[in-house]
């Protein structure tokens, strides 16, 4: 298959524009979810398009309002930090992250059967913390219960080829899951155009106040981004029980400096280091993760999504374990 005709057949069953289509099947070589041409056609049809969920506005209008609950404790949180944002970038990202939550317990019910509920409940997050699914239940089930593994959901956007659990928090779940949310910058915007917020009160106001005229504001509303159902994909897990190699990476060397392809296992400090000494970097040399350069820390889990599990008999064993 060629990859203008992949192009064009994701632009058509997700109804992203072309350009976006582009940028998921760059990113998913990028990630070696696929090493060539030859076998995008595969990609596509065995992991690509199975493992796509798609969420309507009641799920988006849902995961909006779970992140608005807790968007005040998350602020005090950050408070000062680095990583520090404006409310609305930071309840845009909540959000995106609580629809990647969402988008696998739709993906569990399609494929399993299997109803789960989400740790959102304003108060109880640190008791969830572990776990971002609390509670399933199959359909031969009355009462729903606990799962008997801890699940860890991840979410990042279509350009993301790096899985990066930072830190002790590989080890608080049993398995990690990436999900590939297809969200713009401007999803809130277009949410909000989609139930009236624009129209009805933010330009109305406008032009009550003859900051702007009707024409204008019409033009100005026609303009702003229209909502769609979001297309996520499930990219796959990882799991805690497994034996991981130290520095087990691939990457190329380049005149000065050397750029990491792929990383499957745990990340230290002084790993980098290491990977320069081996590859005999000039001094002035660095070590680069492809994409993204470089990590906050250096201390965790690392994996790029060409390593994932993914698979249906991975699923299948992941289900075992889950019920």
């Amino acid at each position: 298959m060629h990859k203008i005709d992949a192009q064009k057949n994701i632009a058509k069953q997700f109804q992203v524009s072309e350009k976006e289509a582009e940028i998921i099947i760059k990113k998913a070589k990028a990630g070696q979810e696929f090493t060539n041409e030859s076998d995008l056609k595969i990609w596509l049809n065995d992991r690509f398009f199975p493992n796509i969920v798609l969420i309507d506005e009641m799920g988006y209008a849902k995961m909006c309002i779970d992140a608005l609950k807790i968007l005040k404790s998350t602020v005090a949180t950050d408070y000062g930090s680095s990583r520090q944002r404006d409310l609305g970038q930071l309840w845009g990202d909540m959000t995106r992250g609580y629809l990647a939550e969402y988008a696998f317990i739709l993906f569990l019910q399609r494929n399993w059967g299997i109803k789960a509920k989400l740790g959102h409940e304003k108060g109880k997050l640190k008791n969830y913390l572990p776990s971002d699914i609390y509670k399933i239940q199959k359909e031969s089930e009355l009462l729903s219960r606990e799962p008997k593994i801890k699940i860890g959901i991840k979410g990042t956007k279509w350009n993301g080829i790096w899985f990066d659990i930072p830190g002790a928090q590989f080890y608080h779940s049993d398995i990690h899951v990436l999900v590939k949310v297809g969200t713009s910058r401007d999803h809130l915007f277009a949410y909000f155009k989609h139930i009236s917020v624009f129209k009805d009160k933010i330009l109305k106001k406008g032009v009550e106040l003859g900051a702007i005229n009707q024409q204008e504001a019409d033009l100005l509303f026609e303009n702003l981004p229209l909502f769609q159902p979001i297309p996520a994909y499930i990219a796959g897990f990882v799991v805690k029980n497994k034996k991981y190699n130290g520095l087990a990476y691939t990457g190329k060397k380049g005149r000065i400096h050397y750029n990491i392809e792929s990383w499957n296992g745990e990340i230290k400090l002084g790993d980098l280091q290491k990977i320069k000494e081996k590859e005999q970097l000039p001094i002035n040399g660095k070590v680069k993760f492809e994409g993204i350069g470089g990590f906050s820390h250096e201390n965790g889990y690392l994996f790029n999504v060409g390593n994932l599990l993914w698979e249906r008999k991975d699923w299948e064993k992941f289900v075992i374990k889950l019920l």
